[in-house]
């Protein structure tokens, strides 16, 4: 289809061509003499390489960009309305604000790409006229179309995609808190474990969707349909297993400090197995060691500089907190979800428990897709079958950690010397 539409009416560009305007726009960029900004309206660039290239702000109006690779470009705020960007790969790439309305991804890679607050709603295609000024082309709204496109990992914060349609589309841990999905047709897409905290889902039809683990908290699911679907481990705004409200908190509280503080002489460690903690907003910098929360709730908790040695954290549900400067030296994590997290220069290295025994914080079998742990310490780290997936390393101490059968695909940073 794509062929037979650019022989049509697209031009045809060459790869020296297509250098060429790239060349040129990154000279406009740098405020270089003979910058000009990269035009692509109405071009066919099908399975041209466009990978790594600054492209923001470039026109690709109504462009036959079918397989073209566009791998870790910069096109935020890049206008692709109506382009034809079929089985594209695009993984990694910036689409920060970019223009998609009408756009077809079918079958396209956007995985770890960054949409943010970029618009994939209808479209009418037109084009200028010396008459009429603008000519409308297709009378009908064109939905941006991304069936079959994999977008696991993307980053859809705030993005617009009323009326997409998505059948079968890959949203595996992709990010698309306060996304508008209005009438969105995602039937049967796999949209485990995404974040669609504060989305619009209303008339949205995910009828045998794969829902597991996805976060609706906050979401609006007005006239929604999930026929079939799978919501498993779905985290909603209903509390799971104990609310806090129904602990004495304050009380155990008090009493895990004072244990904490007396080298448990006094006071009584405190248990929050089970517990949905997500209430508390913040326990930023408090002395939780070697509290149990063994599949404890704590979804994006501010826990920044909290103390939680050797605490036992077994399957929480630690996604999206903030815990950049904890200390979870010696923790036990194992199986946990901690996908997205915070965790810029935590201390996650051994725990000496005696004079020539150190216990090694544990995450075996953790889930850390696109967790920040840049600055982190996980020296002798056990890190067995965890998946790191997309997650941020730059800096982290890995020195002597287990990371046997752990999955380090889009890993950045990942430095084992």
């Amino acid at each position: 289809m794509a062929a037979n539409q650019a022989s049509l009416s697209h031009r045809r560009l060459s790869q020296a061509e297509v250098d060429a305007i790239c060349a040129r726009h990154d000279r406009l960029f740098q405020a270089r003499p003979g910058g000009a900004r990269a035009v692509f309206a109405w071009a066919d660039i099908s399975g041209l390489d466009l990978s790594g290239r600054n492209l923001s702000d470039a026109d690709f109006t109504g462009a036959v960009m079918f397989e073209t690779r566009l791998t870790k470009a910069r096109l935020d705020h890049a206008n692709l309305f109506g382009a034809d960007m079929q089985e594209a790969k695009l993984a990694g790439a910036s689409l920060r604000r970019a223009d998609l309305r009408g756009a077809c991804l079918r079958g396209a890679d956007l995985s770890g790409a960054d949409m943010f607050e970029a618009d994939l709603r209808e479209g009418v295609i037109a084009a200028a006229d010396s008459v009429l000024g603008i000519r409308v082309i297709e009378t009908r709204l064109r939905s941006s179309e991304a069936q079959g496109a994999n977008l696991s990992g993307a980053n859809l914060q705030r993005s617009k995609l009323t009326g997409v349609i998505a059948l079968k589309a890959d949203f595996s841990d992709a990010i698309m808190r306060d996304c508008k999905l209005v009438r969105a047709n995602l039937k049967q897409a796999t949209m485990r474990g995404a974040d669609l905290a504060g989305a619009d889902l209303s008339s949205a039809d995910l009828s045998g969707a794969d829902l597991r683990d996805v976060v609706l908290v906050g979401a609006q699911l007005n006239a929604w349909r999930a026929d079939g679907a799978d919501l498993a481990g779905a985290l909603t705004d209903k509390p799971v297993g104990k609310p806090v409200e129904a602990l004495p908190y304050d009380t155990m509280l008090h009493d895990h400090a004072l244990w904490c503080e007396t080298q448990g002489a006094e006071g009584a460690p405190s248990s929050f197995d089970s517990a949905d903690l997500r209430s508390l907003k913040s326990i930023r910098g408090l002395n939780l060691t070697a509290l149990s929360a063994k599949q404890g709730v704590f979804y994006g908790l501010d826990m920044e500089g909290v103390q939680l040695q050797g605490a036992q954290l077994e399957g929480a549900d630690l996604r999206c907190c903030n815990l950049r400067h904890a200390d979870l030296r010696g923790a036990r994590l194992m199986n946990a979800k901690l996908t997205g997290a915070d965790l810029r220069e935590a201390q996650l290295g051994p725990l000496m428990i005696a004079q020539d025994r150190l216990l090694p914080a544990d995450l075996s079998g953790a889930t850390l897709r696109g967790a920040d742990l840049s600055g982190a310490n996980l020296r002798q780290a056990k890190l067995t079958r965890a998946d790191l997936s997309r997650a941020n390393l730059h800096g982290a101490t890995l020195r002597q950690a287990d990371l046997q059968g752990a999955l380090t695909h889009g890993a950045r940073g990942l430095d084992l010397s």
